[in-house]
C-alpha cells in the first residue's frame, strides 16, 4: 500500500504599487526529504498584494492536488491569509471572497490541510518566485534591477519600473485607449452554444450589430491608429466594418493571440449538453482558470497570451486610440486584469454581442476602466 504523500506549500505573492504589476509564487516540498515537488509563478497584471498573495495560495494548493498529496501544510508570510483560511479571520474584502473560496473548495480534497504563518525570511523560495513574477508583470528584466536575489515585495522597485500610487487626481498625460468590442452575433451565438476556434460568420443579425458599433465608434473618437483582430471570420468581418467606417486608411491588423478560447471537446454544444455528459469536468472548469475543457484550453493560458497581446500594443501604440475586436474569452481576462478583479469576475460578467468597452492605460502602469458592455448603440 501506497504511503500518504505529505507535503509542504510555500506560497507568496505581491504587487508593486498595491495594486500594481503583480505576480505570485508557490513551492510545494515533500515534507519528509525536502525535495522539491513543484513550482508554480505567474505574472496577474495589476492586481493587489492581497489578490497575488491569494494566487499563490490557490497555486501551491492545485499543484499538491496534482501531485496527489493527502496531507498538506501551508507555510506563508502572508498574515492576513493565513487567518483568514484558518478561519480566525473574517473576509471583509469582496474582492478576496471568491478566492477564499476557492482555495477552501481545493482544501476540502485533501485530508489534512494546516496553515503556519512564517517570517518573510523563511518564505524566501516562493518570495523569489513572486517577484520575477511581479517583474515580468512589470516589464523588467532582473538584470533591469540589478542582479541577485530577488527583492521583497516591500522592496520599492527601481525608476524604470515604478511603483503606480493610488491617486483620486486625474492623469495630465495621454493613455493608450483601448476600445474593445466583442464581435457581432453569428447562428451559435443565437442558439446558446460553445464557440471556440471554429470559424463561424456573422449572421444578418451579427452584421447589422457590426455597423452599428461602428458608428458608435466613429461617434466616440476622433481618429484610430488601428483596428486590431482575432483571425476568426467573425471578428476580421466585424473589424472591417468599423475601419470602414472610420475611414483615412485605418488598417485591419490580424493577431492571432485574440483568438477565442479553445473549448475542445465542448466545441458547438450547449451548456446543458456540455453538464449532462461533462458534470465533473464541467465544475473543475468552473471553479478553477487552470482546468481546460477536455482536449481544449484553460483561461490561465488565454490570460497569458492576452496579456502579451495588451503589452505589445501599448508599447507599439503609445498615446494612440486602438480599436480591438475578439471574443468572450479574451475580453473578459483583459478587463478582469485592468480592474485588479479575481477569477470569480470571468463568471459574473456578461459581454454582449458587440458590446463596447473602454480601457485606458499610462506609461506608468496606471489603468482606467471607462466603460463596461456599453449596448444602447444595439437598442435599435
Amino acid at each position: 500500500m501506497t504511503a500518504p504523500l505529505r507535503v509542504i506549500v510555500e506560497a507568496d505573492g505581491g504587487a508593486r504599487g498595491n495594486p500594481g504589476p503583480a505576480g505570485y509564487g508557490a513551492v510545494v516540498f515533500d515534507a519528509n526529504s525536502g525535495e522539491v515537488l513543484a513550482e508554480r509563478g505567474d505574472a496577474l497584471g495589476t492586481a493587489t498584494n492581497n489578490v497575488a498573495e491569494y494566487s499563490g495560495l490557490l497555486a501551491g494548493l492545485r499543484a499538491a492536488v496534482e501531485l496527489g498529496a493527502s496531507e498538506v501544510e501551508v507555510r506563508m508570510d502572508s498574515k492576513l491569509v493565513v487567518e483568514q483560511m484558518s478561519g480566525r479571520w473574517q473576509i471583509k474584502n469582496p474582492g478576496l471572497r471568491p478566492l477564499a473560496a476557492q482555495a477552501a473548495t481545493l482544501v476540502r480534497r485533501f485530508d489534512l490541510v494546516t496553515f503556519v504563518w512564517v517570517p518573510r525570511e523563511r518564505n524566501k523560495h516562493a518570495d523569489a518566485l513572486a517577484n520575477k513574477a511581479m517583474d515580468e508583470a512589470a516589464g523588467i528584466t532582473r538584470e533591469a534591477r540589478g542582479g541577485g536575489e530577488a527583492a521583497g515585495k516591500e522592496r520599492p522597485a527601481e525608476p524604470a519600473a515604478a511603483s503606480v500610487r493610488p491617486s483620486w487626481e486625474p492623469p495630465v498625460t495621454t493613455p493608450t485607449r483601448l476600445l474593445l468590442v466583442r464581435h457581432g452575433a453569428t447562428a451559435l451565438t443565437a442558439q446558446r452554444r460553445y464557440s471556440g476556434r471554429g470559424d463561424v460568420p456573422l449572421s444578418d443579425v451579427g452584421l447589422a450589430q457590426a455597423e452599428a458599433t461602428a458608428a458608435r465608434v466613429k461617434a466616440l473618437v476622433p481618429s484610430v491608429a488601428a483596428v486590431v483582430s482575432s483571425p476568426l471570420v467573425r471578428c476580421t468581418r466585424t473589424a472591417e466594418v468599423i475601419a470602414a467606417a472610420l475611414g483615412g486608411g485605418v488598417r485591419v491588423e490580424v493577431e492571432p493571440d485574440l483568438v477565442e478560447c479553445d473549448f475542445g471537446d465542448w466545441e458547438g454544444k450547449t451548456f446543458t449538453e456540455v453538464r449532462a455528459q461533462w458534470p465533473d469536468e464541467m465544475d473543475a472548469w468552473l471553479g478553477s482558470t487552470e482546468e481546460a475543457p477536455p482536449g481544449g484550453e484553460s483561461f490561465r493560458a488565454v490570460a497569458t497570451r492576452v496579456r502579451r497581446v495588451v503589452a505589445t500594443l501599448h508599447k507599439g501604440y503609445p498615446e494612440s486610440t486602438l480599436v480591438v475586436v475578439s471574443h468572450v474569452s479574451p475580453l473578459k481576462i483583459l478587463l478582469r486584469d485592468a480592474l485588479a478583479a479575481g477569477d470569480a469576475f470571468l463568471h459574473r460578467l456578461y459581454l454582449d454581442p458587440a458590446g463596447l468597452s473602454i480601457v485606458d492605460m499610462w506609461a506608468d502602469g496606471g489603468v482606467a476602466v471607462r466603460m463596461v458592455n456599453e449596448t444602447a448603440h444595439l437598442a435599435n
